[in-house]
């Protein structure tokens, strides 16, 4: 249970850090960058899938 107390106190307290660095100019452009980044890895990984996919259809079609 202090565990998980200290797992909360700590989210919160990232939470509250995100905020105060998010209110700056630096701030605002760390996480715009972050954001873009994640966009393009789940932009790649999703068309990595779907071109997986679409090579097992074609293979199963094939068989």
């Amino acid at each position: 249970m202090k565990q998980f107390f200290w797992l909360i106190v700590g989210i919160l307290a990232g939470f509250v850090v995100a905020h105060k660095v998010n209110q700056t100019e630096q701030g605002k452009a760390f996480f715009a960058n972050i954001d873009a980044k994640t966009r393009d890895f789940t932009e790649a990984l999703i068309d990595g899938y779907k071109e997986r996919e679409a090579e097992l259809r074609a293979a199963r079609n094939n068989s």
